[in-house]
């Protein structure tokens, strides 16, 4: 069993940054990818951030150059960068782990990007 943990979410002014992390505890098993999602207010959940074991970080064109995932191995913990957000990246942003054992999500935490 797999439980991932997000923070630090909030409100930022627009051009502002917020660094979320997503502590993962369990075993995993394989991981075959991780990464970070979003869902606004009557839209699907969407892709922000995927790295698999053997590839590349992917960004949708929306985040590119903004956004950074990151990871600490040793921590077990994985991070999302955001910088110079815009109001349109309000959402709840969900990190994931994709693995062996299952697929495990956590519970989401609010980003509000607001003047």
């Amino acid at each position: 069993q797999v439980q991932l943990v997000e923070s630090g979410g909030g409100l930022v002014q627009p051009g502002g940054s917020l660094r979320l992390s997503c502590a993962a505890s369990g075993s995993p098993g394989r991981i075959y990818f991780m990464g970070w999602y979003r869902q606004a207010p009557g839209k699907q959940r969407e892709l922000v951030a995927q790295i698999t074991t053997s590839g590349p970080t992917n960004y949708p064109d929306s985040v590119k150059g903004r956004f950074t995932f990151g990871r600490d191995i040793a921590e077990n913990t994985m991070y999302l960068q955001m910088n110079n957000l815009k109001p349109e990246d309000t959402a709840v942003y969900y990190c994931r782990q994709h693995g062996s054992v299952g697929d495990y999500w956590g519970q989401g935490t609010q980003v509000t990007v607001s003047a």
